[in-house]
């Protein structure tokens, strides 16, 4: 297998809310900004809750993320993984998330999905009082709840 990498996070002074994946899929990598796959439920759902469109373009993504104080990143930097598989993650090497969250205004971690939150758990003890779990926003994951998000965007004060 060959080693892949992820992407950096997406941040600024203004975030408070951390948006945490485990790593990126396929379809994502080949849009190169997170959550590329047209079938994956987060944006629709983020920007749902916001009332605003889907941007398009990784630019365009990344600057409505910024402007609703939302950090994005995954647990995982890279790591050898068989397609889009989280079970598949082997030899990971693990994002600095301490390094991310010292010294920033964000005070909620958001874990999308079980794999993330396992890996934050495991690599991260330390943040778990911070973090909660939600449902993965993958196309695969047919237990989704848009409601579950909304309530913890809300909830958030975002």
């Amino acid at each position: 297998m060959a080693r892949v990498e992820g992407f950096p996070p997406v941040y600024d002074g203004n975030s408070r809310v951390l948006i945490l994946g485990s790593f990126p899929s396929v379809k994502s990598r080949a849009s190169g900004f997170y959550y590329g796959n047209p079938q994956n439920r987060f944006w629709r759902t983020v920007c749902g809750f916001f009332s605003e469109p889907v941007p398009g373009s990784p630019g365009e993504k990344r600057a409505f993320l910024l402007r609703r104080g939302i950090a994005l990143w995954d647990v995982v930097e890279s790591c050898e993984i068989v397609g889009s598989s989280d079970a598949s993650i082997r030899n990971e090497r693990v994002a600095d998330l301490p390094a991310l969250l010292n010294g920033s205004g964000i005070g909620t971690i958001f874990c999308n999905g079980t794999k993330a939150y396992s890996l934050l758990a495991d690599k991260f003890p330390g943040l778990l009082p911070a973090a909660r779990k939600l449902t993965s926003t993958s196309p695969a994951n047919p237990r989704f709840s848009a409601e579950e998000w909304i309530a913890a965007l809300r909830e958030a004060g975002l």
